[in-house]
C-alpha cells in the first residue's frame, strides 16, 4: 500500500494516479439528514476492525481500502449508496442494482437510516472484503 505524502490517502500502487483533496468525511455530510451521517457510523463502527482497512474521503464519497477500495459509501440527498464490490453476481433483497466494473461487479445497497444497516448487510459487505 502507497500513502499519498499530498493528501494521505491508500492506494494499492506507488504513485497511483488520483486527484488529490482536503475534503474530510465531515465534509461531505455537510447538508445531508442526520439519519445518513448516524447510518454510515453504524457502517464504519462494524468494519474498522476488519484488518486490514483504511478509510478516506474522496470528493464525494468514503472510500474503504484494504489491497484497493472494497466499499464506497456515498452520501446522497435521502439516502446513503453503499456499494461494494464481488467477483460475481450477488443476488439479495438488498442489493438493489449491480453492474460490471473492472472486471468484478459493483453492488449497490441504499440505506435511509442506521436502522437499515444490519447484520445481513455486513454479511454481504464481508464477502465484499474478502472478494
Amino acid at each position: 500500500m502507497w500513502t499519498c505524502p499530498k493528501c494521505e490517502r491508500n492506494f494499492k500502487s506507488t504513485n497511483q494516479s488520483h486527484m488529490c483533496t482536503t475534503t474530510t468525511i465531515d465534509d461531505i455530510f455537510i447538508g445531508k439528514p442526520d439519519d445518513l451521517l448516524l447510518a454510515f457510523d453504524k457502517i464504519l463502527v462494524g468494519v474498522i476492525d476488519w484488518e486490514p482497512c483504511s478509510v478516506g474521503a474522496s470528493t464525494k464519497s468514503i472510500v474503504f481500502t484494504k489491497e484497493k477500495a472494497w466499499l464506497i459509501v456515498r452520501p446522497m440527498a435521502k439516502e446513503l449508496d453503499v456499494k461494494f464490490y464481488y467477483p460475481e453476481v450477488l443476488n439479495h433483497p438488498l442489493i438493489k442494482k449491480t453492474s460490471f466494473f473492472r472486471n468484478s461487479y459493483a453492488h449497490h445497497i441504499r440505506v435511509k437510516n442506521e436502522y437499515e444497516v444490519s447484520d445481513e448487510m455486513f454479511s454481504l459487505l464481508r464477502k465484499g472484503y474478502e472478494g
